[in-house]
């Protein structure tokens, strides 16, 4: 099902890159220089997570100063959050979990949102609002690629973008799964890079990372 406000719908953000970068952003000067490595390396999809006081800042900066990238935002719970981030210019919002009154302001909106479930029951009551591309979160804990596998049985429309316990190492097993269509990770953004400002590490592994899909 597609909702019909929505200025881009799930399935084609989910295709544009097989890895969706988790980014933090602490320091609004590292915000272009980050983005920018990772969409030269092919990783135009940006998540901004809404875990500091610049996440907000930085989706308007980054909407500003990158349009090759397309720029969402992370970690949305609830409708105010959903409507500052919306109103900061993202393209899309990503959020770890659901609520009735989440998935309805989302419904209402102009931007997808891709609401996170753990449990059948969650995803079953997200797609009883029309939802069918969904955030798994956290997926390692919450069962990994056998979770998804043993949804894909009763659910074979909805489709997944994993987050969550997912690395360099295992990444690749979630992408083979037929209800995967690409997964959140941060692995591709050391934090030991970040502090030293080394974008060409970050656009190193993203490339690397992006080549082995």
């Amino acid at each position: 099902m597609s909702f019909s406000r929505w200025q881009i719908q799930p399935e084609e953000l989910m295709t544009m890159t097989p890895i969706v970068p988790v980014i933090v952003i602490e320091d609004i000067k590292d915000a272009v220089p980050l983005a920018t490595a990772l969409v030269e390396a092919g990783v135009s999809l940006l998540e901004v997570t809404l875990r500091s006081a610049a996440a907000i800042p930085a989706i308007k900066l980054l909407r500003k100063e990158l349009p090759r990238a397309v720029v969402g935002a992370g970690t949305v719970t609830t409708p105010e959050e959903l409507e500052a981030v919306e109103a900061a210019g993202a393209q899309f919002a990503i959020s770890p979990g659901i609520t009735e009154n989440l998935l309805a302001a989302g419904a209402r909106g102009t931007m997808p949102l891709i609401p996170g479930i753990a449990t059948i029951s969650e995803l079953m009551l997200a797609k009883s609002y029309g939802y069918t591309h969904l955030k798994f979160f956290p997926a390692e804990a919450a069962g990994g690629t056998a979770m998804l596998k043993s949804i894909a049985g009763p659910f074979p429309q909805i489709k997944f973008c994993p987050t969550g316990g997912i690395h360099q190492g295992n990444f690749q097993e979630y992408l083979k799964l037929p209800n995967v269509m690409c997964v959140g990770g941060s692995w591709i953004l050391p934090k030991e890079a970040i502090q030293a400002k080394d974008w060409q590490a970050v656009k190193d592994i993203a490339v690397a990372s992006v080549r082995s899909t």
